[in-house]
């Protein structure tokens, strides 16, 4: 048995972008950027790494997408992986690795930029067909 699976809570890196496909279907996509933390044991100071992934939505998930989340929203999703192989016009291999949405919740809370208010969590979960 194989299993193909990825779960990831971060901020979105940009507006989701929807496109309506000939054959009717919506699809959209959007970058997720999340962070790894750890304290560095010589200095002891808090250092991370940031992490940045391709996100894809498919039909009713990717008109959702478009209408409720935006730039900096917080999201839980879990997908699949899917790498996408492309040469260009100079004949030069092109590799794009991303993550196929089949679950997620939007995460409430404040971003770094916000006040100190406290603000309601809101969690929906779609799932895809």
């Amino acid at each position: 048995m194989d299993v193909n699976k990825v779960i990831l809570i971060g901020r979105l890196t940009n507006d989701p972008v929807n496109k309506k496909l000939k054959i009717g279907i919506s699809m959209a996509y959007c970058g997720l950027a999340t962070n790894l933390f750890w304290k560095n044991a010589k200095t002891k100071e808090t250092e991370n790494r940031v992490e940045f992934h391709n996100l894809v939505f498919w039909r009713k998930l990717a008109d959702i997408v478009e209408k409720y989340l935006k730039k900096g929203d917080k999201v839980y999703i879990e997908g699949r992986l899917q790498t996408r192989t492309w040469d260009d016009d100079q004949k030069v291999k092109h590799y794009k690795t991303e993550i196929v949405v089949k679950e997620m919740i939007m995460l409430g809370g404040k971003k770094k930029e916000e006040s100190n208010k406290e603000m309601a969590v809101e969690e929906i979960v779609i799932e895809e067909e």
